[in-house]
């Protein structure tokens, strides 16, 4: 046995580099190009002169032909370039022959059909041709072109009938709407009208589409046939009924009513088909309708219009999202503006019955102001009581309470009670709510209804259970003593007081500790006032305290004359020394501005000055800019505020002060620097030792 030849070992490319110079397929097609590589020299051009160089010529063609016929008779094109040069050199029965060869070799082929035929219409073979046509539409009915091809030669024939004839057995298949027009425009064309809308009733049964029975209608529509066309749209609407109802066919009905001037008739369509169609396939028709009212109709009749529009896109955009409740509000004034009763309640249900998906507050805020309005709409307008009533107590059931409340609804539900004369009810709701969820809102709500009604017994109870409840609200405290002064308790009023700023953790203790001052002072004690801002002092230090402490000195009623300026001036003295030992420069400049703009209005010139020498100096310094983990990022650039009362406190100020006064008399005078150096010499060699250091410390 012979060993199998094994293949060759194919060398591996090692270097896949891309080559330096790059050929493209581009560069290749222009050489071969120019240097005409493919481009054969043509045949020299060969003169016959008798008819034995014909036959001998013909007799080399037919070889040739015969020859590639042999070899793949299934190539079409040469069939058809044989039949064809028969054809050229007079050869008609020849090159039929071939055509009927070729159509034995291959008789499903469209091409050798049409190129036959048109080789027998050409030199005039009409029954030929005819009979060819027959064969083809025999064999391939459903071949369209024959039958185009088959009917214009017979009319081009002006063979009216015979076209007619070929047309209806064309029908006879059912074939294609472009066929059943071809039919129609042919029958048309020479006037059969009678004829054409024959051919309409038979097409619409076999292609039972809504474009069609619109051109059915628009021809008898063209031709003048009114009452014709009016009863095509009629026939189409039975015809396709309620279940297939398309807004084409009632938009082109309304409009044809609509060009024969029948705008009440319009109208009815229109109508009639916005309460039939689906919401979803009825834009076009909308559109439609807004036109013609805006054209044709009366105010009434546009604003149904608009109405109408604007209530199916609310039905689309809820059908959508259900929870949009902003798209159930302006569905619901809609509706409540048309002012039909039984509408709108079912409106409101159908929104209300749309709770929403979690026990989240932020999803129920909207939520609930359909039941408020829902409430209001039947209280005010249709002025039932019982279902408002029950409108209210299926809400707060609905609320979870234990998760969330709204304090608004008690509120509003006890505010209806009290309109219809229910005290008793009212009060019990809010004690529900206040043992059941009590909240901030719902104790204001309920004092103030109790303050109303003058039970200022039930309000120091309510006050009571309140700061029980929340004893950090500092306005709940200042309401309570408020209460109090104005019933005339003023002893009472004032030990609220003193149990609110006793409290450990309060939301806004200077809010009510001013409250407690002014209390004080409106009551003439101003003793017990100041006594008041030293206690506050005990606990804060803040320099607002000490301004408006300064502030009620000086508009407080002293017994001497001139003794509010003194007194106040002493507490920005004294504000002034605790911001420097507190070490707050910021506070401290605010506490000297206002002590300075306290002088100017109050003071003569040796206390505004006194105060102008404690104003600081303000420097820009640089520091680093630290990073979390402890790196040095950078420096930056900051403001800070030097007082000439710790440059005197501290002796690297001093010697910094010293320094620029130097400098500044050294600009002006030379000779005067010279003549001090001795001194300085002396003072830096005492301080020498401390400069170094303080200057780094000034530095950083």
């Amino acid at each position: 046995m012979e060993k199998p030849q094994k293949m060759p070992k194919v060398a591996k490319v090692k270097n896949k580099a891309p080559a330096e110079i790059q050929i493209t397929a581009e560069q290749l097609l222009r050489e071969a190009k120019e240097r005409d590589l493919e481009i054969l020299p043509p045949p020299p051009k060969q003169k016959i002169s008798d008819e034995a160089e014909l036959a001998d010529y013909q007799q080399r063609k037919r070889k040739t032909f015969e020859d590639n016929l042999r070899k793949n008779r299934s190539v079409v094109s040469n069939w058809i370039k044989y039949a064809q040069w028969e054809e050229s050199q007079k050869e008609i029965k020849r090159a039929r022959s071939i055509w009927e060869r070729a159509l034995d070799n291959d008789h499903r082929n469209i091409t050798i059909w049409l190129k036959y035929a048109e080789m027998e219409m050409k030199n005039k073979q009409i029954n030929h041709a005819r009979n060819l046509w027959d064969r083809a539409i025999t064999i391939m009915p459903r071949t369209n072109q024959f039958w185009y091809k088959y009917t214009y030669m017979e009319e081009m024939l002006e063979n009216v009938a015979g076209a007619r004839q070929v047309f209806e057995r064309w029908i006879e298949w059912q074939p294609e709407e472009q066929a059943w027009q071809t039919y129609i425009n042919f029958e048309l064309r020479y006037k059969e009208l009678d004829r054409a809308r024959n051919i309409y009733e038979r097409f619409v049964m076999v292609h039972p589409e809504v474009k069609n029975w619109i051109k059915y209608a628009r021809f008898e529509e063209a031709h003048g046939f009114i009452n014709g066309g009016r009863s095509v749209y009629e026939r189409a609407i039975e015809f396709f009924g309620d279940d297939y109802i398309d807004e084409r066919l009632y938009t082109a009905f309304a409009k044809f009513e609509e060009n024969q001037r029948e705008h009440d008739r319009a109208r009815v369509i229109y109508k009639y088909a916005l309460d039939h169609l689906p919401k979803d396939k009825s834009n076009e028709i909308y559109k439609a309708y807004s036109i013609h009212e805006k054209k044709f109709g009366d105010k009434a009749g546009i604003e149904n219009v608009i109405t109408s529009k604007r209530k199916f896109k609310y039905e689309q955009e809820i059908s959508e999202n259900p929870t949009n409740y902003d798209a159930w509000f302006d569905y619901l004034r809609l509706i409540e503006n048309e002012g039909d009763l039984e509408a709108t309640r079912e409106t409101y249900e159908r929104a209300i019955a749309n709770v929403p998906p979690a026990n989240d507050k932020n999803f129920w805020r909207r939520y609930i102001y359909l039941w408020i309005n829902y409430a209001l709409y039947e209280e005010l307008e249709t002025e039932d009581i019982e279902r408002t009533r029950q409108i209210y107590k299926t809400l707060l059931e609905l609320i979870p309470h234990k998760v969330f409340t709204f304090s608004k609804i008690w509120l509003l539900y006890a505010q209806f009670e009290i309109r219809q004369k229910n005290l008793q009810v009212a009060r019990k709701s809010l004690g529900m709510a206040i043992g059941m969820c009590p909240r901030d809102k719902i104790y204001r709500g309920y004092i103030e209804l109790e303050i109303q009604l003058r039970e200022f017994d039930r309000c120091r109870i309510l006050y009571e259970k309140f700061l029980e409840f929340n004893p950090e609200n500092c306005i709940t405290w200042m309401k309570f003593a408020e209460l109090e002064t104005l019933l005339g308790d003023v002893e009472r009023a004032r030990a609220i007081y003193e149990l609110a700023v006793a409290q450990p953790r309060l939301d806004m203790p200077e809010l009510l500790w001013k409250g407690f001052i002014d209390f004080e002072v409106s009551q003439g004690e101003i003793e017990l006032g100041r006594q008041l801002y030293e206690r506050l002092l005990e606990r804060t230090g803040h320099v607002k305290v000490w301004i408006s402490y300064a502030k009620f000195e000086l508009t407080s009623e002293a017994q001497e004359e001139g003794m509010n300026v003194s007194l106040a001036r002493r507490v920005y003295e004294r504000g002034n020394e605790c911001q420097r030992n507190l070490n707050d420069r910021e506070a401290r400049v605010l506490i000297l501005e206002a002590w300075r703009d306290f002088e100017k209005s109050n003071g003569d010139e040796d206390s505004i000055k006194k105060v102008i020498e404690k104003m600081p100096r303000r420097v820009k310094k640089r520091q680093k800019i630290v990073s979390e983990t402890g790196e040095t990022e950078g420096w930056e650039e900051v403001f800070d505020y030097i007082f000439p009362e710790d440059e005197l406190a501290k002796p690297n100020l001093k010697l910094l002060a010293a320094a620029k006064n130097w400098k500044k008399v050294r600009v002006d005078d030379p000779k005067a620097v010279e003549s001090n150096s001795s001194q300085n010499e002396d003072e830096d060699s005492e301080s020498g030792s401390s400069s170094s250091e303080n200057d780094d410390e000034e530095n950083d």
